[in-house]
């Protein structure tokens, strides 16, 4: 059997992740935006597995269950009636994620994160029994290892470890958060020190910013945690997305959320700088989140080629730093055939009348809101209303 995620990290290796799910399967028409739950692991198996295989053969080491807001108070959450227990859900996620993870040199991760219940102010022990549902299943399933990721509030993921603790298998705890700090503005730093004392072994950040924020935030983490005289690994998994204009809230602040953040896509190019200056950081599980395809995580693996000493098999269709371009037919394209001429290029987004940045919508709503609080029925139009209303009053104090 292969070694686990504490040997691994413990013997020094570099761990990568995977990319994003929800966003990658939405995109290619298995997802639904909104809810972005993960049901297609029981009702399109094929599309889950074959994105797990390209991950896999890009480099990924670890394969996360599509597991994603599969809590039942998120599947039941306004008006969704898809008929499927998050058992049923996770059961599916765990074995597809196992099948593929024993064609390679790949471990399995049950993932939990934030829940409804949370934000509409639900006690400790309500979204306790939902994180003990959840892994229940991956006791069941046998997974290699636990994370609890995509947490705004520390407090919610100190929940969610001590939970995965119970299991005795290793727990990381990714939260959502940038250098300003979690939701209730607990700073990063001190983040990471209630979540090693809750019982993780790797902390880090995932999603709501990019590469470069988000190293800048587990820098924060760690500097924390040494502070402390604690000990720890640690993780990142950001957006591929560039978000130099984002609040504390990160990407879903953004006007263009969820469906116009194309023109902020990260090239490879721009992750192999992302790897590069999270190893130098010390950070050993690298991987991605929304926005990250397989040729992403691709650039993880070629650009630590040399320190994991192993190339990916997807290498094998792609030249280093675009060595493959000599074979084209085009003489202008073959002279491109260089690292100098890719780490030198400054991408045009091709629309001359868009702005490089936007204006967050920071509506400032959070845990304890009554605009937070969730229910089991479809949104009402008086809720769109307030929505819209709300809109209209943002921007006019914007």
């Amino acid at each position: 059997s292969c070694p686990g995620i504490l040997e691994r990290l413990n013997a020094g290796e570099v761990v990568i992740g995977d990319g994003g799910f929800v966003f990658a399967l939405e995109k290619r028409g298995y997802v639904k935006a909104g809810p972005w739950t993960p049901e297609a692991s029981v009702t399109h198996p094929e599309a889950v597995r074959q994105l797990h295989r390209e991950f896999l053969r890009a480099g990924s080491n670890v394969m996360q269950t599509f597991t994603f807001y599969a809590s039942d108070d998120k599947l039941e959450n306004r008006g969704q009636n898809l008929r499927l227990s998050g058992a049923q859900i996770n059961e599916a996620a765990c074995d597809l994620a196992r099948e593929v993870a024993s064609e390679g040199d790949a471990m399995v991760a049950g993932g939990v994160c934030q829940t409804p219940s949370y934000l509409s102010c639900k006690s400790e022990i309500e979204v306790k029994a939902i994180f003990k549902k959840q892994l229940e299943v991956f006791m069941k399933k046998n997974v290699d290892f636990l994370i609890a990721e995509y947490f705004e509030h520390v407090e919610e993921a100190e929940w969610a470890v001590q939970v995965l603790k119970t299991s005795g298998k290793p727990v990381a705890v990714s939260l959502c958060i940038g250098p300003e700090g979690d939701m209730h503005g607990v700073s990063p730093g001190e983040c990471a020190v209630r979540l090693v004392k809750a019982g993780a072994q790797i902390v880090g950040v995932n999603c709501h910013f990019d590469p470069m924020t988000c190293v800048k935030t587990v820098k924060m983490m760690k500097e924390g945690v040494e502070k402390a005289r604690l000990k720890a690994h640690y993780m990142v998994q950001p957006l591929a997305y560039h978000t130099p204009d984002c609040n504390c809230q990160g990407f879903i602040d953004l006007p263009e959320f969820p469906f116009a953040l194309e023109p902020r896509i990260l090239t490879r190019w721009d992750i192999h700088t992302y790897a590069k200056v999270a190893y130098k950081a010390g950070i050993r599980f690298i991987g991605g989140c929304c926005g990250f395809e397989p040729y992403h995580i691709r650039a993880i693996a070629e650009e630590l080629g040399p320190e994991r000493g192993i190339m990916p098999p997807a290498s094998e269709k792609h030249g280093m730093w675009g060595a493959g371009l000599e074979m084209h037919t085009k003489p202008w394209v073959r002279a491109r055939a260089r690292r100098d001429y890719w780490e030198n290029l400054s991408p045009a987004s091709g629309r001359p009348t868009c702005p490089s940045m936007s204006t967050p919508e920071a509506w400032g709503v959070t845990k304890g809101h009554a605009d937070l609080l969730q229910h089991k029925e479809a949104t009402s139009t008086q809720e769109m209303k307030h929505v819209l209303e709300m809109q209209k009053m943002a921007k006019s104090s914007a």
